[in-house]
């Protein structure tokens, strides 16, 4: 049975830093995609940020309006996923989820077969 627990969701003030974690337990395949998803109250829920293994390679994907200000890494020894928030801005505030599939498409929720239960993010100007 596949566990995804978030953690590091807080409230800080506009051009602060969080980490939030994503630990997966129960899930082990030789490829896999991890991301980061969020949703602001009214709104829809999108990507942030995935990272996807297999094959030999490491590849990272982010959504526009983080590049540069967050980042994805794995911790394999810990199966857990973090996400490195810096600069945030109050339009960072929602719920952010963390979610894990095999491959396809990073921004598509289609892709992704076991979901934690979220972690808020609140950041104020």
């Amino acid at each position: 049975q596949v566990h995804m627990v978030e953690s590091g969701g807080g409230s800080v003030q506009a051009g602060g830093s969080l980490r939030l974690s994503c630990a997966a337990s129960g899930y082990t395949y030789s490829s896999a995609l991890m991301a980061w998803f969020r949703q602001a109250p009214g709104k829809e829920r999108e990507a942030v940020a995935a990272i996807y293994t297999g094959s030999g390679i490491t590849l990272y994907y982010y959504a526009d309006s983080v590049k540069d200000r967050f980042a994805i890494s794995p911790d394999n020894a810990k199966n857990t996923v973090y996400l490195e928030m810096n600069s945030l801005k109050p339009e960072d505030t929602a719920m952010y989820y963390c979610a894990a599939g095999r491959s396809g498409i990073w921004y598509n929720e289609d892709n992704y077969f076991y979901w934690g239960q979220g972690t808020q993010v609140t950041v104020s100007s």
